[in-house]
């Protein structure tokens, strides 16, 4: 058997290598058609072009090579089943389950490989080809003139025009300048001839102009025109050109940036946020609530949430339990992730740097008098519904507030009665508006959350799609051995497009909290894997032949499919418009 799945293997990797090469390729020529007009006019050497190019193959690579899986899977079992292999195999007793098995493990090695791709080359990839197109972007544009056209040489301040321009020698003919540095000062520059030529900071323009004049209109009389004639002069245009610059401070880092553990952390401090965005909630509802039913205010100092550490996820999985068997050093507990800032540090009674803690005032009892004047403590028809009646023996303001915020309800604690301030009532404008900011807030923590994990979770799925593809495109090959290329190609196509919309469709859903990451993510991958089984179920069901099976069969089968579905309706609205009749 160690024969067999060295041939099924070799019959892959020829397949594989030329469609992730043809791909690639194909993707590359794209991305040098759209970027290469810019990249040569900004003056550029071809050493910084060619480090564009190649630092946008690892993004590229990692959309293609699940591609290159499915199309080496359809062209190797379509060729295998047309030449009679699969048939002489069966015969001899190897079934088909046997076939797929040795490419279902050569996938899940590409996969396991994509996966190191993805979280390591992918996002140092991406941060400097980011930094690298941040550097161009500050690289000026290539000095150039036209003969017979006006050549903004300083923008909206400087404009040239040259009856003729001698690029061997750089000398101009018929020149017209006009500044518009000063709007009030509008002058005009003509020159018989002259030359120009770069500083020698290669950043600043000069011009030598030879027998010409220049007239303004001076602003002190309109009316007048003045008229200053001259046999050589010199013009300095400065910044007209730059040197390209790299930027080797540049340490922030995006999503795609990030590795799998980096973005990990990043949920876990957005988890951190969500918690204490809802516990300054629950303490704004609390003190509102207590001004409303007391008219005194809690003068207690704000709780400290505490970091939430992320459950156990496919993420967490990873940095705990598998990247350190790689790596020296735990990603994801090299550093505190989830602390909070100094700032927010100090202020939720945290320790202070020099070792002291800040006082937490103690909570007011439960049994204190409310204040007289209070308002609506003295009507309780006027309080919401939900406050008139509290539980006993827990503080009524605290637990409305934990109610509303969706948290458990504190336990009463006892405190003096020295923390109860009067006030006047604070307006319900207000408490709205400080609710709002702290929803706003959850909704920003969460998005970001999302974000991340939707990140996460893409690695994980685009490498799991390479032995998805493999159960898809196995059994399809199989059941339409005859289909040759058309079939390879018209099926890629389909399931590429369909796949990559589904990851699109669902980073958009779960971008706006509709779905969850590992739902919107894994949901393509789940219905290609089932669709897969399908097939393999029914392929082994009726086995698999040479003498069928091509395109035509599938276009026969699939307009058979259809024509029943719609018999099948048919019959169903004629019976449903002759009921009534009955």
């Amino acid at each position: 058997m160690k024969i067999l799945q060295r041939y099924i293997i070799r019959e892959h990797v020829g397949p594989l290598v030329f469609a992730l090469a043809a791909l690639t390729s194909l993707l590359l020529l794209n991305q040098v058609a759209k970027q290469f007009g810019n990249l040569v006019g900004k003056g550029l050497s071809w050493g910084v072009i060619g480090e564009f190019f190649l630092l946008s193959i690892p993004f590229i690579i990692a959309m293609t090579l699940p591609m290159a899986v499915l199309v080496s899977t359809l062209y190797a079992f379509s060729r295998l089943a047309a030449e009679n292999e699969i048939t002489a195999l069966k015969a001899s007793g190897i079934g088909l389950s046997r076939l797929i098995r040795p490419v279902l493990y050569g996938a899940a090695v590409i996969s396991a490989i994509m996966m190191t791709f993805n979280d390591q080359i992918l996002p140092r990839a991406n941060h400097r080809l980011r930094t690298l197109q941040s550097d161009i972007g500050r690289k000026k544009p290539t000095f150039a003139l036209k003969e017979q056209v006006i050549n903004e040489v300083s923008p909206g301040r400087l404009f040239l025009r040259a009856g003729r321009i001698e690029e061997s020698s750089d000398a101009l003919r018929e020149i017209t300048i006009y500044d518009m540095t000063d709007p009030g000062r509008r002058r005009t520059i003509y020159a018989d001839s002259g030359r120009m030529a770069l500083a020698s900071n290669l950043q600043d323009l000069e011009m030598t102009l030879f027998s010409g004049y220049s007239q303004e209109i001076p602003r002190a009389n309109s009316t007048e025109l003045q008229r200053l004639y001259y046999t050589v002069d010199l013009i300095r245009v400065r910044g007209v050109a730059n040197g390209f610059e790299r930027d080797t401070n540049d340490a922030y880092k995006s999503d795609r940036e990030m590795s799998i553990c980096e973005m990990q952390r990043a949920v876990g401090q957005s988890a951190t946020e969500v918690s204490r965005a809802r516990t300054e909630l629950a303490d704004v509802l609390a003190n509102a609530t207590h001004r409303v039913a007391t008219g005194a205010t809690l003068r207690n100092a704000p709780k400290s949430a505490l970091a939430r550490q992320p459950g156990l996820s496919i993420g967490t999985a990873y940095c705990r339990y598998v990247l350190p068997v790689f790596a020296t050093k735990p990603a994801l507990a090299a550093e505190p992730a989830d602390a909070a800032p100094p700032a927010l540090a100090l202020a939720q009674g945290t320790p202070t740097p020099e070792g002291t803690q800040t006082p937490q005032a103690p909570r007011p009892p439960r049994g204190a008098a409310p204040v007289p004047g209070s308002g609506m403590a003295a009507n309780p028809a006027l309080l919401p519904r939900g406050l008139r009646r509290m539980p006993r023996g827990v503080d009524s303001a605290r637990a409305a507030a934990a109610t509303a915020a969706g948290l458990a309800a504190p336990s009463p604690v006892i405190a003096p009665a020295a923390n109860f301030v009067t006030q006047p009532v604070e307006t319900f404008a207000s408490v709205i508006a400080q609710a709002d900011v702290m929803r706003s807030r959850i909704t920003d923590a969460r998005e970001s959350m999302s974000r991340y994990e939707v990140e996460i979770q893409k690695k994980f799925a685009l490498s799991a799609a390479c032995v998805v593809f493999v159960l898809l495109g196995a059994p399809i090959a199989l059941r339409f051995p005859r289909g040759g290329v058309g079939l390879v190609i018209g099926v890629s196509l389909g399931v590429f497009a369909l796949y990559y919309v589904g990851l699109i469709m669902g980073e958009t859903l779960a971008d706006k909290l509709i779905l969850s990451p590992f739902v919107a993510m894994w949901l393509a991958n789940v219905i290609f894997t089932l669709v897969g089984l399908y097939f393999l179920w029914l392929v082994r069901k009726t086995g698999a032949t040479a003498r069928g099976g091509d395109m035509s069969e599938m276009w026969d089968s699939m307009r058979s499919w259809l024509a029943q579905r719609a018999r099948a309706v048919g019959i169903h609205l004629d019976r449903r418009h002759r009921a009534p009749s009955t």
